[in-house]
């Protein structure tokens, strides 16, 4: 399938789902992040750093084998994200472009109002990309846009600043792929810590690599671990390590069972 994660900033989707991004491309998926803006200005870091941290954010999700995860940057502005003809264009465009059958958007209950933004933006493009006879930009890197399409399925991750307690209606197994999302949101030294390219390859599981230096006392060093204890909360509920929670608001469709976890 090809699955399309929109986020409102570099970091949103690593934070929300990065194991499952990980996982899917693992499983052979096509697998697209599209950040909305670039994350700047921000309080630590500017646009060049928010750049190579999201590549190298990117690097760190990987699987092993199966298909490589692929992220586009869109211009739209940060901290005034709005939802506008305009922005619904331009995330049409790219879901035509990538022919997304799957398409994963913020959680519509949120403190932050970009991600709010984001999730309106999504919602609304889902529905534009199907349109006829309407163009739709192209976005960076691609010289054409496909034809109309509308994706099947919507899913909603969490990546809220509201302090509450989430309820979703599913949550996928990441046992296996949490240290590659912790690894990702390593990645963005500006936010959650300095660490050198041997401390992010010793968060993502390479045994040829040494501990990391300490990261220094950034406000949030430490929230790459508590999204891993996040990660381990929602596994207890279904019986696993590691999970992420996911939200819709249509039905889900079965054919069986054996979809299930056991």
């Amino acid at each position: 399938m090809n699955v399309l994660v929109l986020a409102a900033h570099p970091d949103d989707a690593e934070i929300g789902m990065g194991g499952t991004i990980s996982l899917l491309a693992s499983q052979g998926h096509e697998v697209l992040i599209c950040d909305l803006t670039d994350g700047s200005p921000t309080p630590r870091g500017d646009r060049e750093s928010r750049v190579r941290e999201a590549a190298a954010a990117l690097a760190c999700l990987q699987p092993a084998g199966g298909r490589p995860v692929r992220r586009v940057m869109l211009d739209l502005p940060n901290r005034t994200l709005t939802h506008t003809i305009e922005s619904r264009h331009k995330v049409a465009g790219v879901i035509r472009a990538h022919q997304a059958s799957v398409l994963f958007i913020p959680h519509w209950e949120d403190a932050h109002p970009d991600h709010v933004a984001a999730t309106r933006i999504g919602e609304d493009a889902r529905f534009d990309a199907k349109l006829t006879k309407i163009a739709m930009p192209g976005p960076p890197g691609h010289g054409s846009v496909g034809p109309p399409i509308y994706p099947k399925w919507v899913f909603y991750y969490d990546v809220s600043h509201l302090r509450r307690i989430a309820r979703p209606d599913l949550c996928i197994d990441i046992t296996g792929h949490e240290r590659k999302k912790q690894a990702s949101v390593r990645a963005y030294r500006s936010q959650f810590g300095p660490w050198d390219d041997n401390g992010l390859a010793f968060a993502a599981g390479d045994p040829k690599a040494g501990p990391p230096a300490d990261p220094g006392k950034l406000v949030s060093s430490d929230f790459p671990e508590r999204l891993l204890a996040y990660a381990q909360v929602w596994g207890s509920t279904i019986g696993v390590a590691f999970a992420e929670p996911f939200f819709t608001r249509e039905p889900v469709g079965l054919r069986g069972l054996s979809c299930l976890a056991p």
